[in-house]
């Protein structure tokens, strides 16, 4: 098995009944401008740290922009030990419509 796909739903099912770890890779700007709650901003600057510090037994949300580039981090992310990876479909301008 790999990382497997998320719908925006499930996401915040999982967040608010699991200690889960949420992962937002847009670009600082971005990411400053609005987030998910509690999110983690990852970037290629920083990745090392959280691989050395998140709890790889966690489930490990990622969103993007539009769920396209989080999945390719979610698989990453995977084959670095987060058995439970996840990448969000629609990303964070989904969300922001339906959950924000």
């Amino acid at each position: 098995m790999t990382y497997q796909r998320i719908s925006i739903e499930a996401a915040e099912t999982l967040i608010s009944t699991t200690d889960t770890t949420l992962i937002d890779i847009r670009d600082k700007q971005s990411f400053d401008a609005g987030n998910v709650t509690n999110a983690i901003h990852v970037t290629n600057e920083n990745v090392e740290d959280v691989l050395a510090s998140a709890d790889k037994d966690k489930p490990l949300i990622i969103y993007c922009y539009h769920g396209n580039s989080s999945q390719g981090v979610a698989d990453y992310f995977y084959n670095m030990g987060f058995k439970q990876s996840y990448s969000v479909d629609g990303g964070f301008e989904e969300w922001k419509l339906k959950l924000i």
